[in-house]
């Protein structure tokens, strides 16, 4: 969206401050445009004038999803569907964060009710999660070995750490639990220690930790399994616990092995804090399989990544699980001007200070420094085609790019902080404090 139609309509609205269908296609737009906090504000000030208004609710609460402040979009939806109890378009994203929060038998639930309501839809993410009886019945015990090869994908990387721009700290880390016992196993073994175990990565959206995992597999050359929550839960009672174990047995025949569960703490989320069962013993199961105590886990690399650790059940961070837990900051300048110099490789620039970039970029995720890339490409682009030939990437292009995109792990300090000042006995988000310059 044109930074320049968002300015028309911002001008438009401090002269029209009480026109709602204008400020609330202003807010919309931004919502559009990927700016969050913005239409937040504007979709506030439309309640303020009509407390009612459907659109407005549902736009306030699409904010706070793409902000992962799941618990207030809720909140915001059950007011909207105590008004309009069937409106499709709500209950599909409450169903979404439900997924997101791990109530799981809330969200299938939720999902029964949207199809019963259109029985011709159907959303690829959420039939992943929900496989629906008419579209699918419960595997046979023959089907297990079947079913391990269709759900799983093994891969070998092609990337490896010389691939990953900074997070030098990061990759020390992983070299000394993951890669050098494999490299030097007797040594480890004579001071008892294995090849194999997990490390746990944390840290905001966008800061590479997926990245960093298949770069590991790279580094050692070893096969890799990228898992999400949607790889092991099933509808079936008992299919998810069988998923997991197939998921570990492949992994313990293809040594070695980096497994690697996204968003780990959709899989073992806080036991205390749950109302099912049913999640209960998947989660005594993911333990049983770390511990490898029917199974030899030697060889087989566990690496969890999640944005919210403090919803991680206790349990994984014991021992022989979770042992070494390591934070993901976003990059230093350092590091976002070698990240800056990978995503423009081989693409036609001209004149980059790249330090000057990285110092307009303080607290950008990786991802972030590829959307500012990428918006600079959009618009150069657009110059290309009215020219008709290849436009370079220039230095005012890039800054241009980061007064439109703001860095995203803004959201997620404000959370972290408050964990690492008041719930940090164990001392566990002693990175986040350092980070922030906080001394408790």
């Amino acid at each position: 969206m044109s930074s320049e139609v968002i300015k028309q309509l911002q001008e438009a609205v401090q002269f029209s401050p009480e026109n709602v269908p204008l400020r609330l296609h202003l807010a919309q737009v931004l919502l559009q445009d990927f700016q969050y906090q913005q239409a937040e504000e504007q979709y506030r000030k439309v309640l303020e004038l009509s407390h009612d208004n459907i659109p407005a609710q549902l736009g306030l609460a699409r904010t706070f999803y793409h902000q992962t402040k799941y618990s207030v979009a809720i909140v915001v939806l059950e007011q909207l569907e105590h008004q309009d109890p069937d409106n499709f378009d709500a209950l599909l994203l409450h169903c979404r964060i439900l997924v997101r929060e791990n109530s799981m038998e809330a969200a299938r639930d939720m999902y029964q009710h949207l199809l019963a309501l259109n029985p011709g839809f159907r959303d690829e993410a959420l039939d992943g999660y929900f496989r629906m009886p008419q579209q699918q019945s419960a595997p046979s015990l023959d089907d297990e070995e079947e079913e391990v090869e269709k759900i799983f994908t093994l891969e070998k990387p092609e990337i490896n750490f010389g691939d990953v721009g900074g997070m030098e700290r990061e990759k020390q880390e992983i070299d000394l639990k993951i890669i050098k016992p494999l490299q030097f196993p007797d040594l480890y073994k004579a001071y008892g220690k294995k090849a194999g175990g997990g490390i746990l990565l944390y840290g905001p959206p966008g800061c590479g930790k997926t990245y960093l995992a298949r770069a590991t597999a790279g580094q050692i050359q070893a096969e890799f399994i990228n898992v999400g929550i949607h790889d092991v839960l099933d509808m079936w009672i008992g299919n998810s616990e069988k998923n997991l174990h197939s998921l570990f047995e492949l992994a313990r025949q293809s040594k070695p092995c980096v497994l690697f569960f996204d968003e780990v703490d959709a899989l073992g989320a806080n036991r205390s804090s749950m109302r099912n069962s049913g999640a209960s013993h998947l989660i005594n199961q993911f333990l049983s399989e770390m511990d490898g105590i029917a199974a030899n886990n030697d060889n087989v690399l566990i690496i969890g990544a999640t944005n919210a650790p403090w919803s991680l059940d206790p349990a994984f961070r014991r021992p022989g699980r979770f042992d070494r837990i390591v934070f993901v900051a976003p990059p230093d300048q350092e590091s976002r001007e070698e990240v800056l110099r990978i995503q423009l490789r081989n693409k036609p620039v001209e004149a980059i200070d790249y330090r000057a970039i990285a110092k307009a970029t303080a607290g950008y995720s990786g991802a972030d420094l590829k959307a500012i890339v990428d918006l600079a490409i959009e618009d150069k682009l657009m110059e290309a085609l009215q020219k008709g030939i290849p436009q370079p990437i220039t230095q005012k292009d890039l800054m241009k790019a980061t007064k439109t995109h703001r860095a995203t792990t803004r959201e997620w300090f404000n959370t972290a902080r408050n964990y690492a000042l008041y719930s940090n006995e164990a001392g566990l988000y002693d990175d986040v404090l350092k980070y922030l310059d906080i001394k408790k």
